[in-house]
């Protein structure tokens, strides 16, 4: 395995991990954002938290990685229709002060995770 695959197998270890504790916090630091329109899209008062859970479990177990979502082999794209809207989550790396970018997602010391669910519109 060459480095390329090295580096990129170890940050989609990280982002499986972070993405598959969701809502909750893992060993792995990182924050979870979403739109208006996930807020909205989720929002039922009838059974408050319902749909956002669902959506969560969705984002926790979402599997359907290939080359056109996934071409650099990181697990850090999603995509998939959720109660008749295509939905995109996608990670992003930022360093702890959260104003710049990561200059290394493979060390948890200087990254911080940043998954961010959204409609597919708002993308």
């Amino acid at each position: 395995m060459e480095d390329r695959e090295k580096h990129a197998a170890r940050i989609r270890k990280l982002n499986d991990q972070f993405r598959r504790g969701l809502p909750s916090p893992s060993r792995v630091p990182g924050r979870v954002v979403m739109t208006q329109g996930i807020q909205e899209l989720t929002d039922d008062p009838a059974e408050p938290g319902k749909h956002l859970a669902s959506l969560f479990e969705v984002v926790r177990t979402f599997e359907a990685f290939d080359e056109t979502n996934d071409p650099y082999g990181e697990h850090d794209f999603g995509a998939f229709d959720f109660l008749g809207q295509r939905v995109f989550w996608k990670i992003d790396y930022y360093a702890p002060d959260m104003l710049h970018g990561s200059e290394d997602p493979t060390d948890l010391e200087s990254t911080v995770r940043v998954l961010t669910v959204m409609l597919a519109h708002e993308y």
